[in-house]
């Protein structure tokens, strides 16, 4: 009976010791496994977060070009009212001189024809010249349209003419003016509205928060396995 009883003790002893090394062998491959995981995620971890540094730097280089190309321009313009400008009148005036590029260290004179044209500003009997944007006021005070120079000065008289004949179609059209009067002169369009500076501003600021988003996810990534990794110590 004494040897009975101690051949089951050891035959029990002998399976609660087998349980425990398989145990062990599956804590073990666990333990291994997430030193494993957690290898494999940190460089991972580090390129996710140098890209979302990366963007925000492309970001703020984008909106440092756009502050001093698009904005300034926008911010400098003086026409910011919109208007209903009344074409009064639209005359071809005398030839204007060009010079275009005829290759090498080449430049040639050519001519185009000025187009004046003189509209009424939102029927207040204020008489304005009306100029295309700020480029053509920049480049001529007189004429409405510069066209590009080009040696062909037939196809620039075309160019003038056919816009004239579409003013004189379209007595009203959409202009924009200078509050203050400062300028007398009143423009058909801007080259930087509200438009183009919200789609010059759209891009930059998704970049830049496309980035911040990558940053955080991982960071929150991050929280949140310490966070399991605390739990998990604290059930064992």
């Amino acid at each position: 009976m004494f040897f009975v009883t101690g051949a089951k003790n050891i035959s029990q002893s002998g399976q609660i010791n087998e349980r425990r090394s398989i145990y062990q062998k599956f804590r073990e491959v666990d333990l291994l496994n997430k030193k494993n995981t957690v290898t494999a995620l940190k460089p991972g971890e580090d390129r996710a977060i140098l890209l979302g540094l990366g963007m925000i730097l492309c970001s703020f280089m984008m909106y440092f070009v756009l502050a001093i190309t698009i904005l300034r321009s926008y911010a400098d313009s003086v026409w910011t009212e919109e208007g209903v400008c009344v074409v009064l009148n639209s005359t071809v005036t005398a030839d204007m001189n060009c010079s275009y590029n005829c290759g090498s260290d080449c430049w040639r004179v050519s001519k185009y024809p000025c187009l004046e044209v003189y509209v009424s500003v939102n029927n207040t009997g204020r008489v304005s010249r009306l100029s295309h944007n700020e480029d053509t006021q920049d480049t001529s005070s007189e004429c409405f349209y510069v066209p590009r120079c080009q040696k062909d000065s037939v196809a620039m008289h075309g160019v003038i003419i056919n816009i004239s004949e579409r003013l004189k179609m379209n007595q009203q059209v959409t202009c924009y003016y200078d509050p203050s009067e400062q300028q007398e002169t009143v423009l058909l369009t801007r080259l930087y509205d509200h438009s183009v500076v919200f789609h010059a501003l759209l891009w930059p600021s998704c970049v830049l928060t496309g980035g911040a988003l990558i940053i955080v996810m991982v960071k929150l990534t991050q929280y949140l396995s310490r966070l399991c990794d605390e739990i998990g110590k604290i059930k064992r």
